[in-house]
């Protein structure tokens, strides 16, 4: 995730805000040909409308030479099945994956017939059972994209091995613009440090590597 100073990972304009630089870019490009699957959420979908692409030519080259699909498989989240079928994220790439609840999987599944399987965790988004469905598909390193509620839910279950936090040189100043993180129980509470694995700067973007299920060294 890429945030401002101030934590926010957008502003409340119409316009995507770019927090990261163009190394930066390129490294998220390569941590996503290294990954088995890259997941984000409903919100982020129908805000960015990404396309969700390893974007180096070279890079999925070396994916197929090692007998991976070209990308990696592409995964959302939603609660509601309330997903356009016209978005980006479900006409380029290779596989695609929706997990979402009882009451969602009867909206998905008729909307995307032929373009994305549809699996329901329960009544309701059980993210656990989501990793264990994942693992049963072969996929051991899943790159989570976001948004803030995704972040979230991951870090508040203690589901995540790594942060990858990359933070740029502005301020975005508005209260009601999205948030990396929101306010949930996290494991260890305030007085929890993590381990601090990783610590550089790209550009003008510092990147900080956390491994949230570790304790601090210090």
């Amino acid at each position: 995730m890429a945030t401002s100073v101030d934590g926010h990972i957008d502003d409340t304009t119409a316009d995507r805000l770019l927090l990261s630089n163009g190394e930066d870019f390129d490294r998220v490009d390569q941590v996503r040909a290294e990954s088995d699957a890259i997941l984000i959420g409903a919100g982020t979908m129908r805000a960015d409308n990404p396309r969700l692409l390893v974007n180096s030519e070279e890079r999925r080259a070396r994916r197929v030479a090692a007998g991976k699909p070209a990308y990696p498989l592409k995964v959302t989240v939603s609660a509601s099945g309330d997903l356009d079928p016209d978005l980006k994220f479900w006409h380029h790439g290779g596989e695609k994956l929706a997990y979402t609840t009882d009451a969602g999987a009867e909206k998905l599944r008729d909307r995307l017939t032929g373009i994305a399987d549809v699996v329901s965790t329960g009544a309701s988004i059980d993210f656990g059972a989501l990793l264990d469905d994942l693992g049963n598909r072969g996929v051991e390193r899943l790159m989570v994209e976001g948004g803030g509620k995704i972040h979230t839910a991951f870090l508040s279950q203690g589901l995540a091995d790594e942060i990858h936090l990359a933070i740029a040189p502005l301020v975005v100043g508005d209260a009601g613009a999205p948030r990396f993180l929101y306010p949930a129980s996290y494991p260890g509470g305030s007085t929890r440090r993590m381990r601090l694995a990783e610590a550089r700067t790209i550009g003008d973007v510092v990147l900080l590597r956390y491994l949230p299920k570790q304790e601090s060294m210090a």
